[in-house]
């Protein structure tokens, strides 16, 4: 029996027993037993948890711990609500335990009421795998609340937040291509840790929301309720119920119910094409085949010599490594495959996608453009790349009009743009002299 089953099985919980009474109609016994499962859910105590994973570095905090964290779940905290419940910033001091240092966290908050025996699985499931899990590539799972109808996981915050939000609702700036594939290979990494551990595990809901970006943009796995343990001997497979988030599951998964790590690894395809196009996996405000990522660049893929630059994120202005996207086209593809045994390893992915971070001798350069003055420059969004005509904000006057350039074309922060400023949008190089002046 897994780590997970064992941990299961000490709260009188029997996963797959309760998989296939999900899957069914629920006779009259059957809704008896389901409520003593809920009753037992609800009756697991704090002691009972934190015994179990005793051998873990993880802290249980308190109900009112957790308030003063984030002062009392305040709106001013709120960073965003997902399939699990809202989440809300948090501040801890190096008061609040021992070893524990300071520092900002993220607060998960599932209510039982609403969520009832699923919530507290994927709650469950979270606590074990992050709890028996590390690497740089999963999100740190700081600690956990179990107290009354209360469930909450405490995470290492991530200040960059998710994938999602990047790729698809920032519209002042569009992710740089060095980026993006830097996200992709990180992304890569994790879950072929998760596939080669000692106990394999299937993530099952791999996505651009559930990939977590930190302040350099080191893309780290998050969100583990959907985890499972992979086939053990003989087996090929795991039969459960279908779930995740459809665009991104594999089509022979949504048949027939049969999981494998080749499942994710289709999943891995398809953040890989959004991370290319700049389309998101289901778009219904799109025409006809166009609303299904795979199914509309899928010809594409197949001829990335000739046609890749059709489906590539115009966002980018072509500031990509033609090289570099080829490749990373030609694993996407093979991971997009209908038979699963035609896919690769997510080893055999890592090991193709990290040689192209250093293709980019092919990237295009374009044109540098500034501007002088006024209030155009003041109230303009920050672009990719920025230059400005002083060192800093307290530059005197006698020094401006000079080309300095703060940051190259793939800088991860975009400036803010000041009056006087100057911007390029292809370069890192400073020029000879201004092409022009508007």
């Amino acid at each position: 029996m897994g780590c997970r089953r064992c941990v299961l099985a000490c709260f009188g919980y029997y996963e797959d027993d309760e998989e296939a009474a999900d899957a069914r109609p629920s006779p009259v016994g059957a809704t008896g037993r389901k409520r003593r499962t809920v009753m037992n859910l609800r009756s697991l105590s704090l002691e009972d948890l934190s015994r179990t994973l005793e051998t873990t570095s993880l802290h249980a905090f308190t109900l009112d711990e957790l308030k003063a964290v984030t002062r009392n779940f305040s709106t001013t905290n709120f960073l965003g609500e997902g399939g699990f419940g809202p989440v809300y910033k948090g501040s801890i001091d190096g008061k609040l335990r021992p070893g524990l240092a300071a520092q900002q966290v993220a607060v998960k908050y599932l209510d039982l009421d609403s969520d009832g025996v699923q919530g507290h699985r994927e709650w469950l499931a979270e606590v074990v795998y992050l709890g028996m899990l590390s690497n740089p590539h999963l999100v740190k799972l700081l600690g956990f609340c179990n107290q009354d109808d209360h469930r909450m996981l405490v995470y290492e915050y991530m200040p960059r937040g998710s994938l999602e939000n990047h790729l698809f609702k920032n519209v002042l700036a569009s992710l740089p291509w060095s980026t993006r594939l830097k996200i992709a290979v990180g992304a890569a990494k994790g879950l072929a840790f998760l596939h080669e551990a000692d106990t394999p595990v299937i993530y099952r809901d791999f996505k651009a929301s559930n990939i977590l970006l930190d302040s350099d943009y080191t893309a780290k796995l998050s969100d583990f309720g959907l985890a499972k343990e992979g086939p053990k001997g003989d087996d090929t497979h795991v039969t459960t119920r279908v779930m995740g988030t459809h665009g991104y599951a594999a089509p022979e998964y949504i048949m027939t119910g049969h999981l494998t790590a080749k499942s994710d690894v289709y999943s891995f395809g398809v953040v890989l094409l959004e991370l290319l196009t700049g389309r998101r996996s289901v778009d219904k405000n799109r025409r006809g085949r166009e609303q299904n990522l795979v199914d509309w660049a899928r010809p594409y893929l197949r001829r990335a010599d000739d046609r890749l630059h059709r489906i590539m994120d115009p966002g980018m202005e072509s500031q990509y490594s033609t090289r570099a996207a080829r490749g990373a086209a030609a694993v996407a593809h093979s991971c997009l495959q209908s038979v699963p045994k035609a896919r690769p390893r997510m080893r055999d992915v890592v090991e193709a996608l990290e040689p192209l971070l250093a293709q980019d001798d092919d990237v295009p350069m374009g044109p540098f453009v500034f501007t002088v003055g006024g209030g155009a420059a003041e109230s303009a969004p920050a672009p990719a790349a920025a230059a400005t005509n002083g060192a800093g904000d307290d530059e005197p006057a006698a020094t401006q009009g000079k080309w300095h350039v703060k940051s190259a074309v793939h800088a991860e922060s975009p400036l803010p743009l000041r009056k006087g400023d100057c911007w390029v949008t292809s370069a890192a190089k400073r020029p000879e002299s201004p092409p022009g002046v508007i």
